[in-house]
């Protein structure tokens, strides 16, 4: 009985696990990253992980446009259950390495000129301007009905 007890010790003991990770780049690289809202570091760069399933990314980079995206980390075919059970009880470490990568756009800043940046700018506006004269204006106090005769 001692021999059981004793080999079922040194089995958990060398009992490897899974170790999750993410691999973040950019181009250009040096961009700063966050995932779920927690900062991990300039591109290139690694974050651990625990769960699988799609992460919140942000990148921003001087100038370049920031990046607001998505990006899934996968479970690869041995963290599927059942497989996943005697994935964690190999007696040796598995990496999962999820590798992203990310394009960052120059800003506009810094792809035209000052003059051609407020051409565009007074453009916007009035297209702006316009689409607010169309709406027409109601009175304080008054209340407009619609044709299904809601306000």
């Amino acid at each position: 009985m001692g021999r059981v007890f004793v080999s079922i010790l040194l089995v958990l003991c060398c009992v490897g696990c899974v170790e999750r990770r993410i691999e973040i780049t950019s181009e250009p690289s040096g961009a700063l990253v966050w995932v779920n809202d927690q900062q991990v570091g300039r591109t290139p760069t690694q974050a651990s992980f625990l769960y699988h399933g799609v992460y919140d990314v942000r990148l921003r980079l001087d100038g370049f446009e920031p990046l607001v995206t998505e990006a899934e980390a996968c479970p690869p075919i041995y963290e599927h259950a059942p497989l996943d059970l005697f994935a964690e009880m190999l007696p040796m470490q598995i990496e999962n390495v999820q590798r992203w990568h990310f394009v960052l756009e120059p800003s506009l800043e810094t792809t035209l000129s000052r003059d051609e940046l407020e051409a565009g700018l007074l453009e916007r506006a009035g297209v702006m301007r316009s689409e607010l004269e169309a709406v027409p204006m109601v009175e304080a106090g008054e209340v407009e009905i619609d044709d299904e005769g809601k306000g």
